[in-house]
């Protein structure tokens, strides 16, 4: 049964069906990669990654500090 399925995808080597070790030496040869053009420093690092952070943050935060007031609106009936 594999020998009908090794034929029928043709040129494909059989190490690397049955290699994965093969297989991730031939990707990490493929991968290509320049130097950065810019170095980044740690004080620009620190600053973009606090930024990411408040950015992420702020919308819990102001929930979490209106849940009160949503908890008070629920309770109440609603208005018809």
């Amino acid at each position: 049964m594999v020998s009908v399925v090794l034929r029928k995808m043709g040129n494909v080597p059989v190490s690397t069906l049955t290699r994965p070790s093969e297989i991730l030496k031939e990707t990490k040869k493929m991968i290509y990669s320049k130097p950065p053009r810019n170095k980044i420093g740690a004080a620009q690092s620190f600053f973009v990654m606090s930024v990411f952070a408040v950015a992420m943050l702020t919308p819990a935060a102001w929930i979490l500090h209106h849940l009160p007031e949503y908890r008070q609106r629920s309770r109440q009936s609603p208005k018809t």
